[in-house]
């Protein structure tokens, strides 16, 4: 918990950063837009078809029946959310990453090597797999948002899987090796998930879900880019070019 503290502590002098905010600025008012269309043209018919799978796509046939078409209401708008959501996260991750990395490093890392072990068509890779491994998890967990304690915990991990399955490819590409990046992700898996779960209840807030997807970068890039330096701290061999 210390590094993940760390890691949102050192990210919050950076939020208002003007390079940051100008880097967030279209994938945002771009998702912005998406979630206003997909909620006029797909939310009636989605929430349509969620009701048909549970029996039901008549309101006025009883009370189980109108609690059914409420609930699948409700699921389709927050599927269009989290989608949306996902999706901006990952334009973010991969068009603002490089952005993110260079506030975080020359603030707080300024003596760590690069080696570039990341590419742009690997940052693409990465952020496709994590969007579409939300889709096929959302939709499998479309039956406990009939019970909607065990709908917001499985949310919240998934949301927590996600962010860092986002970030921690973009955060690492400058400066890590590709056998660094492994490492990292074996090593530090734990502390990317908590980091992912600390953040992942800040999407609910209203006005302040607007600045997760950038303070979830830069402390990512903080907690990846610590992790790199104490890996290079405890195997000197790999500071090497």
């Amino acid at each position: 918990m210390r590094a993940v503290l760390i890691a949102l502590g050192r990210a919050l002098p950076l939020l208002f950063a003007p390079r940051v905010l100008a880097a967030v600025a279209l994938p945002m008012l771009a998702g912005l837009v998406l979630w206003g269309v997909l909620l006029v043209i797909a939310w009636a018919p989605l929430a349509g078809a969620i009701a048909h799978a549970f029996g039901t796509g008549d309101a006025s046939a009883g009370v189980r029946e109108s609690l059914v078409v409420l609930g699948a209401r409700a699921i389709a708008f927050l599927l269009i959310t989290g989608g949306v959501a996902v999706l901006t996260l990952a334009a973010i991750a991969t068009l603002a990453g490089g952005v993110f990395v260079r506030a975080v490093a020359s603030r707080h890392f300024p003596g760590l090597q690069a080696k570039h072990g990341g590419t742009l068509r690997g940052s693409i890779a990465n952020a496709v797999i994590a969007v579409l491994a939300w889709v096929a998890i959302a939709l499998l967990m479309l039956p406990l948002w009939f019970v909607p304690p065990l709908a917001v915990l499985a949310g919240l991990a998934l949301n927590a899987w996600t962010n860092q399955r986002l970030f921690r490819y973009d955060a690492l590409a400058e400066h890590a090796s590709a056998e660094e990046r492994r490492a990292i992700v074996r090593s530090a898996r734990g502390r990317l998930f908590v980091l992912g779960l600390a953040l992942a209840p800040l999407g609910f807030a209203p006005v302040v879900n607007l600045l997760v997807p950038l303070y979830a970068g830069l402390a990512f890039t903080y907690l990846c880019l610590a992790e790199l330096d104490a890996l290079r701290a405890r195997t000197p061999s790999l500071s090497r070019p």
